[in-house]
């Protein structure tokens, strides 16, 4: 069997064959396989919480295992999200992950589920340091999560395989910067794209031949 490679995309609170056909548009111009799924509690999946990536992090080993079952064990993986899709692959990156597993592309994530809660809260006027607390105490208490327990930014320091971060400079939701800062805590081989006037998760749209040359070169410089 020939090695390929199938981009895992993820999405949150939408129904990923909706959300993600620009993403699986990018995979079939790269010649790639896309195996999309729907987050816990979006889409067609089950549950109602959704935990920011913390433990969705963990469903990135089931679809993984998943795809080397049906798909044979010389398949190769990369790892694609957008926003909090993007925020899981990224936590998901410092876990045993299968060989198979060979690099992760992570299309405007945040650096933590701590920093983008408080920072949509200031948007809402709120007093984001005096309420976070009671948030995460009703995440712990009703979600079953803590979203202190891990990010983004933490596992990128022990990252393992090479990851490309991608990012709009006009998004005003996850702010572009939270990707530089994400991009330099990586320790794995890395390379960033920031496409100028694009906002939250419309990098490809705005710029796509921009965007296929960068994953085109990452892919060839190491060697996916």
């Amino acid at each position: 069997m020939l090695w390929q490679v199938r981009y895992t995309f993820i999405t949150c609170r939408g129904n990923s064959e909706r959300d993600l056909c620009g993403g699986v548009q990018r995979c079939f111009a790269l010649e790639r396989n896309a195996f999309i799924v729907d987050q816990r509690a979006c889409g067609k999946s089950e549950g109602n919480i959704i935990t920011f990536g913390i433990n969705e992090r963990h469903d990135c080993l089931s679809w993984v295992n998943l795809i080397i079952e049906h798909f044979g064990d010389d398949v190769k993986i990369i790892l694609t999200g957008i926003s909090m899709g993007a925020a899981t692959v990224m936590m998901a990156s410092d876990m045993e992950l299968p060989k198979n597993v060979v690099g992760i592309l992570a299309d405007c994530g945040y650096t933590s589920a701590k920093e983008i809660i408080k920072k949509v809260m200031k948007q809402m006027k709120l007093p984001a340091d005096l309420l976070y607390p009671f948030v995460r105490l009703g995440a712990r208490l009703y979600g079953k999560f803590d979203p202190d327990e891990t990010s983004p930014i933490k596992a990128l320091k022990k990252c393992r395989v090479p990851a490309m971060f991608i990012h709009g400079e006009s998004d005003d939701f996850v702010p572009c910067e939270m990707t530089e800062r994400n991009y330099e805590a990586c320790i794995a081989p890395k390379k960033m794209l920031t496409v100028p006037k694009a906002g939250h998760g419309l990098s490809y749209i705005i710029d796509r031949e921009g965007y296929l040359k960068a994953v085109k070169e990452f892919d060839k410089e190491y060697g996916l």
